[in-house]
């Protein structure tokens, strides 16, 4: 499915907060010496030709080597519930980020599924995946990140995320997102009517973009967990991407954050 289309940002974060009791006790996470390969995929319960990529996102380490260094997140678009279903995962600054990585990358197509790789549009997605995931971690990592996580007293997940450059002075910017897995949505209208789809890496919350100020960010934020959210479930994922042209310089995965 196709559209082309702006549109408006809407950040997600909420304010800044105190730490957990604890610290980041629950996930303590640095990046390594090569580049992970961001894997982003824009998706939308409305389209019928989304579940199939939505499938391929979850089994796509059995698509690459053994040792590849991915990070993967399902962004999910609003632009196709006028079909008839309204996507419950959508958000519209996924719909932006789309826009944007289309417009970084000099194409004019914004569509339904779509993957991008290390900021990239990833044109092949039979056997193009792994050759693209191949090619980042082959490079050295332009950027360090750490990300501590935990639950607070009051039940919300506190973050706080820092990046470096090894450029003083990139037009580079920090994001971090929550995701979950193991989601399942009975599809009642649209194209995937009756239909019961399962997502993986699903983006809850997104924070960014937090620009680096002579080669460096620094962040903390807390956010409340809605009791729909599976605790045991949440990964916390952070990058640095250039502004310039959308490449990811470093990306980072820390897995199950929030406690069970």
């Amino acid at each position: 499915m196709y559209l082309h289309r702006n549109f408006i940002i809407t950040l997600v974060a909420v304010s800044a907060a105190a730490l957990p009791a604890t610290g980041f006790s629950a996930c303590d996470a640095r990046s390594g010496p090569k580049t992970a390969a961001l894997v982003e995929l824009y998706t939308s319960e409305g389209c019928s030709s989304c579940p199939p990529a939505d499938r391929q996102l979850s089994q796509m380490r059995q698509a690459l080597d053994p040792a590849a260094e991915v990070v993967p997140l399902a962004l999910h678009v609003g632009y196709w519930d006028y079909i008839g279903w309204k996507d419950p995962y959508a958000q519209e600054v996924f719909s932006e980020r789309q826009s944007w990585l289309v417009r970084a990358n000099q194409q004019r197509s914004v569509y339904t599924p779509q993957f991008f790789v290390g900021g990239a549009e990833l044109r092949s997605r039979q056997g193009g995946l792994r050759e693209q995931v191949r090619q980042l971690n082959a490079m050295p990592a332009s950027a360090t990140i750490r990300v501590q996580a935990g639950p607070t007293t009051s039940g919300a997940l506190a973050l706080s995320a820092e990046a470096r450059t090894a450029v003083a002075n990139p037009p580079a910017a920090l994001y971090f997102a929550v995701t979950e897995s193991g989601l399942v949505s009975k599809v009642m209208r649209g194209e995937n009517s009756g239909v019961t789809l399962a997502h993986d890496h699903v983006v809850r919350a997104w924070i960014g973009p937090i620009r680096l100020a002579n080669g460096a960010a620094r962040v903390e934020r807390q956010i409340a967990l809605p009791p729909d959210w599976s605790r045991a479930d949440l990964d916390v994922v952070a990058f640095v991407q250039d502004e310039s042209n959308g490449s990811v310089l470093q990306a980072l995965l820390a897995h199950r954050c929030a406690g069970s």
